[in-house]
């Protein structure tokens, strides 16, 4: 199953990703001012991940990948994958763990690799 990773970025803004269980990142949120924003949008999505969209696109250099939409706003944007099977994939993990998936919060600085 993935897990939502909360963390800060340089801009002092916090940002979140959705890991796969492999602990690859599959996409990486908007940013957010404050952190329960971040928490926020997070649940908001668990809660009602049926009502978002999945738009695919492909790069210049032929690699797909794809944006979570609410409505026309972008909620995610996904990292880039080399085939349309690992980025089909890497959304159905989404749509079937996403619900269920529990959030890490690393915004303090401490590591992803401090828990194991």
């Amino acid at each position: 199953m993935g897990t939502f990773v909360i963390s800060k970025r340089l801009s002092d803004e916090y940002k979140f990703e959705f890991v796969s269980r492999k602990g690859k990142p599959i996409f990486t949120g908007s940013n957010f001012e404050l952190r329960f924003e971040c928490e926020e949008a997070i649940e908001l999505f668990k809660a009602s991940i049926e009502t978002y969209s999945f738009l695919r696109f492909k790069t210049a250099k032929g690699k797909s990948f794809f944006k979570v939409m609410k409505g026309d706003k972008v909620f995610a944007v996904s990292r880039k994958y080399s085939t349309e099977l690992m980025m089909q994939k890497s959304i159905d993990e989404i749509v079937k763990y996403a619900a269920q998936s529990e959030i890490l919060d690393f915004s303090s600085g401490d590591s992803i690799f401090s828990e194991l």
